[in-house]
């Protein structure tokens, strides 16, 4: 699944951990899991010590899940993988991932050799 194509509710500003299990497509007991793997991933606790997870926490667990289950890295492959990104506040709007720009110069030397 293209964590791109996953649509996080914009009206939310807090999730609860079977609502993040839905939009991320795995069990709550894979979210629990991958919290103990990646320090990046460290939801707030509401007063019931439920976890409360943010937009930024699903976006960072779409991109586990992406290295886990689509590029098929190994726990540490991907918490190596994670610690080169650069923080999500750095990276490019979905519009503009590195697969759009590689489409646009194709389409201008489409044009070009036109």
């Amino acid at each position: 699944m293209d964590d791109r194509r996953v649509s996080i509710p914009e009206n939310k500003k807090y999730f609860r951990i079977g609502e993040v299990a839905r939009i991320v497509g795995v069990e709550p007991y894979v979210l629990r899991y991958w919290e103990g793997e990646f320090p990046q991933l460290r939801p707030s606790r509401a007063d019931s010590n439920q976890r409360i997870y943010q937009r930024k926490d699903i976006e960072t667990l779409l991109v586990v899940k992406r290295l886990l289950y689509e590029e098929k890295l190994t726990i540490e492959g991907a918490k190596k993988r994670l610690k080169e990104a650069p923080p999500a506040d750095q990276k490019l709007p979905a519009s503009e991932t590195a697969l759009d720009e590689i489409k646009r110069g194709l389409l201008e030397v489409i044009k070009i050799l036109s």
